[in-house]
This record gives structure tokens, sequence and C-alpha cells, in this order.
């Protein structure tokens, strides 16, 4: 049977797109019976200002809330306890979370500790989550992490110092305000490094063991617009149509991964995340070109609708070239938007691969990368990285 005819999946909470998303933030709490809710953000949202917005929406409502604020990036499990007592204590019995992927995967992560009384450590894994948490609503502030629409959560294990994937159907938000006026305030480092992560986010999804034809649509059109617009998204920070572009983007790249999954370079990336703190984006910027060189033969033409997708000139090339022009590519497009730095420049030493390449070869993203991967496979690409 051709993969196209096989019966899939395709799970994505409701979401409402475009400038002035966020103004609906009470009639949804409304609507799905919210009394009391805990505003999840962080210090950063709430100088922003988009915190105080959510609440003076919620309070122009008679909205009863109460805020909580102590999220880091690369979101740890001590986070979520701390959040999930704020949440006991206060009553609650709604979660909206305000900011980016950290933010909302924090969110997550507290709705379903309360549900299921359990420590946040013992849903890693895919379908680990026996109860769904309270309704929460999403509200993104970044362009790239999807964590908004998609069924995975990702908190770092302090205990052990690497990150763990949550993946479940029952941690995907029940309504998604998409407003694109948030990323306003994003600086240009940012932009760019949440913007790449939306690139991996439709790259891998698009090579995944586990896509489909409904996960690609989604993949290749997040490449196209990522392409055109991330330069200029860097460049001219207030243009809102850029700012439009780019969460379209990112909304197309998480309903790709969300359900297709994804692969190496993520699970490259949350080791560096768990075990050096190091931002997720950047990460992913860095490791791209090493995987997608690894990975190439083994997706030969999805690979080449990519680099036609990115715009790369690829006439009459035969596969190795077309490889070559791609990481080239990606390459030249990293460093335009303002990504140089190496592993090695962020602190990453010969010396940790081996710990880094440990937890990474047992991340659940290695299982739907294309090309089967061995540890020696990742010490090699980390080295490479560096």
């Amino acid at each position: 049977m051709s993969a196209d005819l096989e019966v899939r999946k395709f799970v994505a909470p409701e979401f409402i797109f475009g400038v002035g998303a966020i103004e609906l933030v009470a009639q949804y709490v409304k609507n799905l019976g919210g009394t009391k809710v805990l505003l999840v953000t962080d210090p950063g949202l709430i100088e922003a200002g988009w915190a105080g917005k959510v609440q003076s929406i919620l309070h122009e409502n008679n909205i009863a809330f109460t805020i909580f604020s102590d999220v880091t990036p690369n979101p740890k499990d001590y986070e979520v306890d701390a959040g999930v007592e704020v949440y006991r204590q206060s009553r609650c019995d709604f979660i909206v979370a305000v900011g980016g992927g950290s933010v909302i995967d924090c969110a997550k992560g507290i709705g379903i500790v309360h549900a299921n009384q359990q420590s946040i450590r013992s849903f890693e894994g895919v379908d680990e989550v026996p109860q769904p948490g309270p309704a929460i609503i999403c509200i993104p502030t970044t362009a790239g992490t999807s964590a908004d629409v998609s069924q995975f959560a990702i908190i770092n294990n302090t205990q052990n110092k690497y990150k763990m994937a949550i993946v479940s159907k029952l941690i995907v938000p029940d309504v998604a305000l998409i407003d694109p006026q948030t990323t306003l305030t994003m600086p240009a480092g940012l932009t760019a490094k949440t913007g790449m992560d939306a690139l991996v986010h439709a790259f891998e999804s698009y090579v995944s063991n586990a896509s489909s034809a409904i996960t690609d649509l989604h993949a290749l059109e997040a490449v196209k617009i990522i392409a055109c617009t991330l330069p200029q998204a860097v460049h001219d920070l207030q243009d809102i149509e850029h700012r439009t572009n780019m969460m379209l983007a990112s909304l197309m790249a998480g309903l790709a991964f969300s359900n297709a999954s994804l692969g190496l370079v993520h699970a490259m990336a949350h080791s560096l995340g768990g075990l050096k703190d190091l931002p997720h984006g950047e990460c992913n910027a860095i490791l791209l070109k090493h995987v997608v060189g690894f990975n190439f033969d083994h997706a030969v033409d999805k690979y080449t609708r990519m680099a036609k997708a990115m715009g790369v000139e690829i006439q009459g090339a035969n596969g190795d070239q077309v490889k070559q022009a791609l990481l080239d590519h990606i390459d030249v497009f990293t460093q335009t938007v303002g990504i140089t730095e190496t592993l090695g420049v962020l602190g990453i030493r010969q010396e940790i691969i081996p710990a880094l390449a440990e937890y990474a070869i047992k991340d659940a993203c290695v299982v739907t990368n294309p090309r089967s991967v061995e540890y020696e496979d990742v010490i090699r690409l980390y080295g490479q990285a560096c």
C-alpha cells in the first residue's frame, strides 16, 4: 500500500490566527467554563507588556486570575512543580499561557501534573499521560516553537540533566490565539533563533518516517515562507507583514511536526539544552546542516524538493551536487539571519560530547529520523558542529 493511502491521525487544537486574536482570551475562558485562571508567563513577557495585556482583558471581564511567572528558558521540572503548587493553592480551574515555547511547555506540564497527581518525569515518552489536564489557552509570543498547537512538551530533567520529551494528544491545547503583533517586541536574536527552530521543524517533519501527505503540505509551505521572510523579519523588526508571515510559517511547521514528529537535529538539541542549558533554536540552527548531510542519501527526493522551496538553484544538478548546494545554502542562510557561532564557541568541549550523545541517542525524536542512528554517528556530528 502506498504511504499516501495509509490511515493517518492528525491532531490540532482550535486556533484563531490574526492581529487581534489576543483580544478573544476572555471569551474563550468563559466558553470553556473557566472561573479562576492560572496565568503562566515569564518576566520578559511581563516587561514586554503582553502578560499585562491579558491581565487587563481578564480583569475587564470579571475573570479571576493568579499569575505564575517563575519560568526560565528550557523549563525545569521544579518550575512545573512550583506552578502546580500555585495552581492548587489559588484553587484555579483553568490555565492561560502567554509566552514562547518554554512558558507553554511549562503550562502543559502544570496541567497534567495537577490532574494526575504524578511527577512530571512519569509522563516522559509517547502516550504516557493517563488523564488530560485542565483546559488551556495558549497565546504564543514567538514565531517558532509552535508549542501552542503541538502534542509535545519538552521539560528539563534537572536531576539527570537532560530534556524529557512528553508526547501525547492529551496535552494539545484547547485553543491557540495566534496574534502576530505579540512578536513585535522580540529582538533580532530571538527572532532569528525561533525562526530557525520553525525551519528545522519543517525540515525534520518533512523527511520524518512518520510523515504523510497532510504533514508534507504544511512542512513544505513553511519552508517556502521562512526562506523568503525570516531574513526580512530579522532586519525589519516592526514590519507586521513579515511578523504575520513568520507566525503563519511557524503554525504550519507546528502542525506538521506535531503529527509527523521530528528527527536527529532535535534529539541532539534537546541534549544540549538539558546538559548545558543552551538556547534551543540556536542549537537547532547550528546542527541543521550537519544532520541534513548525514541524512541526505536516505531522503534524496524530499531534500531536493526542500532545496527548491528554499530557492536553491539546482537545475540539472545530480544528487551529490544538490546535497552540496543545499548544505551551502543552509550555511549562508543561517549566517544571514545572524547565527554565526559553532557549538565550540558556545562552550561545548570534546570531553562532554560522549555524555551529550548518550542522551541524544535515547531521545524520542531519533525514532522518526529518516536514517537509523548509532551512538558513534552522534559523536561525529557533535564534533563537526563544534
